[in-house]
């Protein structure tokens, strides 16, 4: 058996939602844990209650480098899991996105996310193994109008981690997707911001479901039905960081296994019927 303290735990986007809540669960379970966050106060709050934690921008890539040399430092070279779970959504009608936009998008839910794990991948490798997890989404399978660019980010995520799976799995680094539905978080918040940068103001074709939608991001609490709390995804952590073969997905809330299920039986033009109610033309 190997105790909690002996593995190394790197996590992603830890200034809230389920990146704190994980960061902090793991370290009262005596796990050694490393976070990160994006803004420098940030970083100094969680190093405040005494856990570790590093300045990182999915973003850039200079960033990446300056925090996988630090981290590397702070655990003595080994990493036993990464959690990538730093991401922000982006609404937005698919046509009101600008090529910008997207890439804004891109360039840290995808392109940092990845960079950052395969710089991690020949750490693992060295040290005979490890766990790879990403924090992907029920719309990392299931597409909901005016989450375009936050879907297809997941989608691509989900693409990068069903390929690394294989082509690692000599290596003895597993990799596992989490596919949460609604968890309570900032996220919602942090989504208006982007909206307000990118899409706010400008002509638009869809500019009352933006109505409704606003509604959605400014309102406090759950906006969903079957929201659950962050904990719902870091237990699902703790599972994987014990499992001697942890799965390939894992569902969270009742969405989301219903939605799994749903893909595998229903034709696409039915299911189709059915996202849009779910997403409420914005509203939910």
């Amino acid at each position: 058996m190997t105790s909690n303290s002996n593995l190394t735990i790197f996590i992603t986007g830890c200034s809230t939602g389920i990146g704190h809540y994980t960061l902090k669960t793991l370290h009262a379970k005596g796990y050694h844990v490393i976070g990160s966050c994006r803004q420098e106060e940030d970083v100094a709050k969680i190093r405040q209650m005494g856990i570790n934690c590093l300045k990182l921008d999915l973003a850039d890539s200079d960033s990446i480098h300056h925090a996988v040399d630090e981290l590397l430092t702070m655990a003595e070279g080994k990493i036993d899991v990464l959690f990538n779970n730093g991401a922000f959504g982006l609404p937005g009608a698919v046509e009101d996105l600008s090529r910008d936009a997207l890439r804004y998008q891109f360039e840290t839910n995808v392109f940092g996310t990845q960079e950052l794990t395969n710089l991690l991948v020949p750490v693992m490798r060295q040290n005979g193994g490890g766990k790879i997890i990403y924090n992907s989404s029920i719309l990392g399978f299931a597409a909901m109008a005016y989450r375009g660019a936050y879907n297809a980010s997941k989608f691509a995520i989900e693409g990068l981690a069903d390929t690394l799976r294989l082509e690692l799995k000599k290596d003895n680094i597993h990799v596992s997707l989490i596919e949460p539905g609604p968890i309570l978080s900032e996220f919602r918040a942090n989504s208006f911001k982007q909206y307000q940068r990118w899409i706010a103001g400008k002509p638009s074709a869809h500019q009352d479901s933006y109505d409704s939608m606003i509604q959605r991001l400014e309102k406090e609490g759950a906006a969903a039905p079957f929201t659950l709390g962050p904990e719902a995804v870091s237990d699902v952590v703790e599972r994987i960081i014990s499992a001697n073969k942890p799965k390939i997905r894992y569902p969270v809330t009742i969405p989301t296994h219903l939605f799994a299920w749903l893909k595998r039986i229903l034709p696409n033009r039915w299911l189709d019927v059915l996202l849009l109610k779910a997403g409420g033309n914005g509203k939910r």
